[in-house]
Protein backbone atom coordinates (compact mmCIF):
# COMPACT_ATOMS: atom_id res chain seq x y z
CA UNK A 1 0.00 0.00 0.00
CA UNK A 2 2.62 2.27 1.11
CA UNK A 3 4.93 1.89 -2.27
CA UNK A 4 1.44 1.83 -4.49
CA UNK A 5 0.01 5.46 -2.77
CA UNK A 6 3.93 6.85 -2.79
CA UNK A 7 3.51 6.24 -6.76
CA UNK A 8 0.18 7.40 -7.05
CA UNK A 9 1.52 10.86 -5.15
CA UNK A 10 4.99 10.88 -7.03
CA UNK A 11 2.77 10.62 -10.48
CA UNK A 12 0.45 13.27 -9.45
CA UNK A 13 2.98 15.47 -7.95
CA UNK A 14 4.88 15.47 -11.35
CA UNK A 15 2.00 16.03 -13.78
CA UNK A 16 0.60 19.11 -11.58
CA UNK A 17 4.39 20.28 -11.41
CA UNK A 18 6.01 20.08 -14.93
CA UNK A 19 3.98 23.10 -16.23
CA UNK A 20 4.56 25.04 -12.47
CA UNK A 21 8.02 24.10 -11.90
CA UNK A 22 9.43 26.83 -14.92
CA UNK A 23 7.53 29.43 -13.89
CA UNK A 24 8.93 28.88 -10.09
CA UNK A 25 11.94 28.66 -11.36
CA UNK A 26 12.13 31.47 -13.57
CA UNK A 27 10.89 33.35 -10.55
CA UNK A 28 12.14 32.12 -7.48
CA UNK A 29 9.24 31.21 -5.65
CA UNK A 30 9.39 28.68 -3.29
CA UNK A 31 12.67 26.97 -4.60
CA UNK A 32 16.18 26.89 -3.63
CA UNK A 33 19.43 24.29 -4.24
CA UNK A 34 18.27 21.08 -2.73
CA UNK A 35 20.64 21.58 0.78
CA UNK A 36 19.62 24.97 2.18
CA UNK A 37 15.84 23.76 1.15
CA UNK A 38 16.31 20.31 3.51
CA UNK A 39 18.60 22.76 6.17
CA UNK A 40 15.53 25.67 6.12
CA UNK A 41 12.75 22.60 7.12
CA UNK A 42 15.09 20.38 9.79
CA UNK A 43 16.05 23.93 11.58
CA UNK A 44 12.85 26.23 11.34
CA UNK A 45 10.60 23.38 11.03
CA UNK A 46 11.86 20.22 12.61
CA UNK A 47 10.87 18.27 9.57
CA UNK A 48 13.09 15.23 8.36
CA UNK A 49 12.82 13.21 5.17
CA UNK A 50 9.74 10.54 5.71
CA UNK A 51 9.52 8.93 2.19
CA UNK A 52 11.04 9.63 -1.56
CA UNK A 53 10.22 8.85 -5.05
CA UNK A 54 11.19 9.18 -8.11
CA UNK A 55 8.98 11.01 -11.03
CA UNK A 56 9.00 11.83 -14.56
CA UNK A 57 12.44 13.47 -16.38
CA UNK A 58 14.31 12.74 -12.95
CA UNK A 59 12.41 14.48 -10.69
CA UNK A 60 12.56 13.75 -7.22
CA UNK A 61 9.71 14.17 -4.94
CA UNK A 62 10.11 13.76 -0.87
CA UNK A 63 7.69 14.04 1.96
CA UNK A 64 9.62 16.04 5.19
CA UNK A 65 7.58 16.05 8.10
CA UNK A 66 8.00 16.37 11.87
CA UNK A 67 6.23 13.85 14.29
CA UNK A 68 6.69 16.59 17.07
CA UNK A 69 4.54 19.45 15.68
CA UNK A 70 2.58 17.49 12.82
CA UNK A 71 3.71 20.17 10.25
CA UNK A 72 4.79 18.46 6.55
CA UNK A 73 6.37 19.94 3.37
CA UNK A 74 6.29 17.95 0.00
CA UNK A 75 9.32 18.52 -2.22
CA UNK A 76 9.99 18.13 -5.76
CA UNK A 77 13.87 18.10 -6.70
CA UNK A 78 14.50 19.24 -10.55
CA UNK A 79 17.84 17.39 -12.23
CA UNK A 80 19.69 20.71 -11.96
CA UNK A 81 19.82 19.95 -7.72
CA UNK A 82 16.88 22.62 -7.52
CA UNK A 83 14.56 22.03 -5.21
CA UNK A 84 10.49 23.76 -4.91
CA UNK A 85 8.15 23.61 -2.45
CA UNK A 86 4.62 22.02 -4.04
CA UNK A 87 2.91 21.89 -0.73
CA UNK A 88 2.75 21.94 3.13
CA UNK A 89 0.92 21.18 5.77
CA UNK A 90 -0.30 20.15 9.72
CA UNK A 91 -1.36 17.22 11.36
CA UNK A 92 1.34 14.75 9.56
CA UNK A 93 0.60 11.05 10.87
CA UNK A 94 2.36 7.65 9.76
CA UNK A 95 0.17 5.02 8.28
CA UNK A 96 0.64 1.41 8.24
CA UNK A 97 -2.45 0.48 5.91
CA UNK A 98 -3.20 -3.18 5.62
CA UNK A 99 -4.12 -3.77 1.82
CA UNK A 100 -7.62 -5.46 1.28
CA UNK A 101 -8.08 -8.98 0.33
CA UNK A 102 -8.71 -9.06 -3.30
CA UNK A 103 -11.56 -11.06 -4.30
CA UNK A 104 -11.28 -14.53 -5.88
CA UNK A 105 -13.40 -15.21 -9.14
CA UNK A 106 -16.05 -18.04 -8.72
Amino acid sequence: MKKTTMTAIAALVSTVWTAQTVEAQSSGRNCAPREVVVQRLAEKYGESRKSIGIGQQGTVMETFASEDTGTWTITVTMPTGVTCLVASGQSYETLAEVLPEQEKDA
